[in-house]
Order: C-alpha cells, then sequence, then structure tokens
C-alpha cells in the first residue's frame, strides 16, 4: 500500500512540481551520504536510568521518593521499556529539521539523514487547537527508534536468500541502520519512532501523562499502553501483565520505565550521577541459559588490570551467541565456586553483558579443575594491591597494556583519529614505529608506505586523519591519557573547572576533589599521576610533538563564568544537585567549602556553619529567593 501511494504521489509532483514541498516522503531518502556524523551538544542532558529489578526494590526506590518529597502519596506512570536507540528530535516552526542520539548524554551525533526516512515521524507538527502557539516554533522530542519484530524478521529473511550474515537482534540492527551513511539503505528497513517524553519548559505540562498527550496530538506514535499507577501494587500488578504478554508485542521490549508522574516533583528530586531520582527502568529478569564452562583466561587492560573471563560453549541468550562472559575478578569466582569444566548458568546482565550466574554443582562428573590466578604473565608479575579486588601486572610497559592504552588513546571520546584501529596500532607496533602516544604524532608519510595494507591514497589518509586532530580540548586531552578514575564525564567536568592545561598542571588534591561528581579518590589519582616525572614527560612531549591543547569551554557558557558558588541547608524549590547543575549551566562551578575566593553562598532552611564563615570571610550570602532571582 505505501508502495502504491509513493508512486502515485511521485507521479503528481513530476506533473505539479511547484507544489513539490521539503517535508514530502519523495524529499526525504534520497539525501547524500555522510562520511562522517557531526556532534551535536544537547541542552539538557539526555539520561539514562537507575534498574531495578524486583519488588523490594521497588519499595526501596518509593521510601526514598517519600523522604525527598515529603509526600505519603505519589502518583506514577509507566510505559513499556522499549528496546531501540535513545533520540532527540527538533522541529522550528513546525518543520522537523534535526535527529540527534544520546551519545554520552551531553553530546550526542546528528544522524538527520537516516532519521528522516522513518515513515512514522511527522515531517511537520499536526495543528492542534490546543497546543500553544510557541510549540510551533520550536520544540523537542525524545523518544525511541525501534525495529519491529515482522521489520527485523523480513530483513533477515532477505540477507539470508542473500547469503549474507543475519543480523543478532532488533536492537543492534536498528542502531546499525540508524548509523548508516546512505539514507536509503535505512528507509528499507522500516524503523519506528515512539515518542517519551518532552524536556522543555511548556506550563501546560504538570505531569509526565501531559507530555505524552502533547505527543500525541503533534502526531507521534506514544506507547499505546501507557498508564497512570497510583501505589506499588499497581506497579506490579502492570508488570505481571506486560510480563505474560510481551511476547505478543510486535516489538521487543525489556521492562517498564516507571516515572514519578508530577512533572515539579520530578524536577525537585533532581540527578544521581547520570540517572534522574524520579525514575527508574524497572526490568525483567535477565534471560539465562546453560552451557559447559570449557575455560578461564584473563584479559589485560590498559591500568594493567588482569581480569578473568569464562570461554563457554557457544550459546543463545536474548537473540545473540554467546562464548564469552565475564567473571569479575578471582573473588568472585571463589565466592560462585566455579570450576573449570563445569555446566553453568549465564545470563545477559541488564540484558547486555554475559555473566556466568552459578555452577550446577549437581552435574559436575570429578574432571573439573580449579582456577588460580596466574602468578606472572610472559615474565611480567601479576600482583594484587592490599585492599583491592583487581590483579594488576607489576610492570604497565608490558605490550598490551601499551596497545590497550593506545586503544584508548585514539577513541572516540579522546583523540579520536580515524584510521587507527586495533589492527593498525598492533602492526605499527610491531614494525617499531610507534611505542607511545607521542609516536603516533611523528608519524610520516614514508614511514608507512611498503607496510602491509598501506599504499599512497592510505598512508595520505592516516597522516591527514592524524593532523586534524592534532588540536584537542582539555577534557579529552585528560582522557586519553588514561588516567585511573578518570573517565570521559568525569575529565570533562575537571577539564571545565580549570579551564587551561597549565592551571590543571598546578592543581591541588583538595581543588580536584571538590568538584561536585568528583570527590577525593579521582583527586589523589589525578595528581598522583601528574606527579610522576614519566607521566609529565609524556605530557610535556606530545605538546612538543604538535598536539595542541584548547582552552575548556564551559557546556553552556553563561554570566556566571568564573564565579563559585556553595550551597548550605535544604532548599524548597529543587534539589541540592538540581541547584548546582542551574549554576553549571550558567557557567558557575559549584564546590562543597567556602573560602574567600567564593563568590556566593546559598542559604536554605537549617543551614550549618557554612553561612556563619561566610559572613565572616565576607562573602555574600544569599537567600533560596535572592538566588532564585539570579538564575532567573
Amino acid at each position: 500500500m505505501y508502495d502504491g501511494l509513493n508512486n502515485e504521489l511521485k507521479a503528481l509532483e513530476s506533473q505539479f512540481p511547484d507544489l513539490v514541498s521539503t517535508d514530502s516522503p519523495t524529499q526525504v531518502v534520497g539525501g547524500e551520504a555522510t562520511e562522517k556524523f557531526a556532534s551535536v551538544a544537547h541542552p539538557v542532558r539526555m539520561l539514562s536510568l537507575q534498574d531495578i529489578f524486583d519488588a523490594d526494590e521497588l519499595v526501596a526506590w518509593e521510601k526514598r521518593l517519600h523522604k525527598l518529597t515529603g509526600k505519603t502519596s505519589l502518583e506514577y506512570y509507566g510505559e513499556l521499556k522499549m528496546d531501540g536507540l535513545a533520540m532527540r528530535l527538533v522541529y522550528r516552526d513546525g518543520v522537523f529539521v534535526q535527529a540527534v542520539t544520546r551519545g554520552d548524554g551531553t553530546t550526542g551525533e546528528d544522524v538527520t539523514h537516516t532519521v528522516a526516512t522513518i515513515r512514522n515521524i511527522p515531517k511537520t507538527l499536526h495543528s492542534h487547537k490546543a497546543v500553544p502557539a510557541s510549540v510551533y516554533e520550536y520544540f523537542e522530542v525524545r523518544g525511541e527508534v525501534i525495529f519491529p519484530r515482522a521489520a527485523f524478521e523480513k530483513l533477515n529473511a532477505q540477507r539470508a536468500r542473500e547469503g549474507l550474515p543475519l543480523f543478532a537482534n532488533p536492537r543492534n540492527a536498528g542502531a546499525g541502520s540508524i548509523r548508516q551513511l546512505d539514507p536509503a539503505v535505512t528507509a528499507q528497513r522500516g524503523l519506528e519512532f515512539i515518542a517519551y517524553g518532552i524536556e522543555m519548559e511548556l506550563p501546560e505540562l504538570v505531569t509526565h501523562q501531559d507530555e505524552h498527550e502533547l505527543a500525541r496530538k503533534l502526531g507521534f506514535a506514544v506507547d499505546p499502553h501507557d498508564k497512570v499507577l497510583s501505589s506499588i501494587d499497581d506497579i506490579l500488578a502492570y508488570r505481571e501483565h506486560w510480563d505474560k504478554k510481551r511476547s505478543s508485542l510486535p516489538f521487543n521490549i525489556d521492562g517498564l520505565v516507571i516515572t514519578l508522574n508530577n512533572n515539579a516533583d520530578f524536577a525537585q528530586l533532581g540527578v544521581v550521577g547520570k540517572a534522574p531520582r524520579g525514575a527508574v527502568a524497572f526490568k525483567y529478569p535477565a534471560e539465562t541459559a546453560t552451557t559447559i564452562l570449557e575455560d578461564i583466561r584473563v584479559s589485560i587492560g590498559r591500568t594493567g588490570a588482569v581480569t578473568p573471563y569464562a570461554v563457554l560453549q557457544p550459546v543463545q541468550i536474548a537473540g545473540t551467541t554467546v562464548s564469552r562472559a565475564t567473571l569479575h575478578n578471582e573473588d568472585e569466582i571463589e565466592r560462585k565456586g566455579i570450576m573449570i569444566g563445569d555446566t553453568v548458568i549465564v545470563q545477559k546482565a541488564g540484558d547486555i553483558i554475559p555473566e556466568v550466574v552459578e555452577p550446577i554443582i549437581s552435574l559436575r562428573t570429578g574432571k573439573e579443575k580449579k582456577f588460580s590466578m596466574p602468578q606472572s604473565i610472559n615474565g611480567v608479575a601479576v600482583v594484587r594491591p592490599e585492599g583491592e579486588a583487581v590483579a594488576r601486572l607489576a610492570d604497565l610497559n608490558y605490550g598490551e597494556v601499551r596497545w590497550q592504552q593506545l586503544i584508548h588513546f585514539v577513541s572516540k571520546a579522546a583523540f579520536d583519529i580515524e584510521g587507527l584501529g586495533e589492527k593498525t596500532l598492533a602492526q605499527l607496533m610491531e614494525v617499531g614505529l610507534i611505542k607511545s602516544p607521542v609516536d603516533i604524532f611523528r608519524l610520516k608519510k614514508d614511514d608507512l608506505l611498503g607496510l602491509d595494507r598501506f599504499a599512497e591514497l592510505s598512508a595520505d589518509n592516516l597522516i591527514r586523519s592524524i593532523d586534524e586532530h592534532r588540536r584537542v580540548s582539555l577534557g579529552r586531552f585528560l582522557f586519553a591519557l588514561g588516567i585511573r578514575h578518570v573517565g570521559s564525564k568525569t575529565a570533562n567536568d575537571i577539564a571545565e573547572r580549570f579551564g587551561t592545561l597549565d592551571q590543571l598542571l598546578m592543581a591541588t588534591e583538595e581543588q580536584i576533589g571538590d568538584i561536585p561528581g568528583v570527590g577525593a579518590v579521582v583527586g589523589h589519582s589525578l595528581v598522583q599521576w601528574l606527579k610522576s616525572s614519566t607521566h609529565r614527560r609524556l605530557v610535556d612531549d606530545l605538546i612538543a610533538a604538535g598536539v595542541v591543547v584548547d582552552q575548556q569551554q564551559r557546556r553552556a557558557g553563561g554570566k556566571y563564568n568564573g564565579t563559585t558558588w556553595v550551597f548550605t541547608g535544604t532548599l524548597e524549590s529543587m534539589s541540592r544537585d538540581e541547584a548546582e547543575a542551574r549554576i553549571d549551566a550558567l557557567g558557575g562551578n559549584a564546590t562543597s567549602s567556602v573560602s574567600k575566593k567564593t563568590s556566593y553562598v546559598v542559604v536554605g532552611k537549617d543551614p550549618g556553619s557554612k553561612a556563619e564563615k561566610a559572613t565572616q570571610l565576607g562573602v555574600t550570602v544569599l537567600s533560596e529567593a535572592e538566588f532564585l532571582k539570579l538564575i532567573n
């Protein structure tokens, strides 16, 4: 039916070319393939959800909400948790203009060229008398791009006929479809978009239910099974109902999303890490299978961590073939009593990471062997620092560690150097061209010519890619160094606080530890790393080799750039996390201690000694009302 209507539309447009609109289905498929996905910052972070798996965790979550909101009766909103790819859509003057993936929550990839081919996404917002005019001027909606089961099975059947490898599951196939360079490929896949939220300040959006209703009025597909839930019993009944019926749904789900329905309460609760306090993913139990654990081997990470993993007889779990599974560490193997040769139960934790749950002891034959962590690997001692669960190589100059460090250094969240994949790095290390990250920026075209897989064009492309990525932000540079406990978000938070590499190199543990969400452990790890003469030489050599570290710009900027804020006492209008996030968005820096360098101290209900100290030091003290007036 669609193809017939599409052909009819093409004929009409051919006959009346003046009537062809930019949002016509005939115009959105044939865009040019792009060679690179542009990075786009999210105005409001796209968060992930905390997972819970049983009634006890649900009750504990509700108790926290009661305590934090001061309310004993709360209303929730339930919806099915689609197993797809999170996406943000942008409309200007009522017309679809951009689609951005979640990415790391702060920055995503522009995939407008492929998402525009999804048929159930309105190319123009539907007109509705109950919708305010401002919505049509600028509108954002968030949702999930899903691969319906029927479309997925049709695609795999086609690939089987063509002798192509089959896709493992709809989620991976959907994500791959969105990241196609050619939008015509995506258009053939039959993807759909299901809206689940609107992150805009509209007075009409009092509840999460209102967000769903507005999305429906504007023409978006929304979960048809969403529902207001008044109690824990309602939530559990809703979960049980869809647990029994989920196999009959036209799409895959891995649980429910339970959200505090009142948006003001939801906003007041704020965020912990990357997850809002006011919503959870109530997951269904992980799918399990039994298989033989054939061997236990160890992998070596970029920090020298020696991590055991299980080699399994291949088994199907949740639509994928699993032959490896995590065992975490030596203590975990001992605690679970796992032995080589055991028949074991394997599950996908959160439907993503395969792990060995436990051995089936009754099936043992007596031939099973106990695992022992190797004392050395290729002559390098394996040690386990006191108080730590993870064993590590004593010498971090070991070849595989250096290789893992280089892979991390050029990864997407670090220097993002295209063309330097794992195999290429291994090849360049093997021939002695690269020993450390510095050598990457000293490579010349003549060094590459004559090597396997390197001709004139490929050598030119790699050298060009390296040159294009010599300039990097302070956050990316810091993350690329591979310092323990310093992840991508933490690196950016630290970089935003200090701005330049010179300022960071002079930072103390206390200054770093005071950054919200960073803490003393990271402060100690970073400063100790920078104190090492070897590491400082690495930083200096990178700069000498032509690396340029740009001053870190605050994600949003604002009128309070360079100011330092301290919050004390309980705020009534928002949580402290939210207040600190608002200041961060305006360019300020929230810390936990008051000093002469503090710009403002905001005092809520029942303040501590910080307010008194601020007065003694002559620091400006603001009431909550004064604070709200300033930030608004």
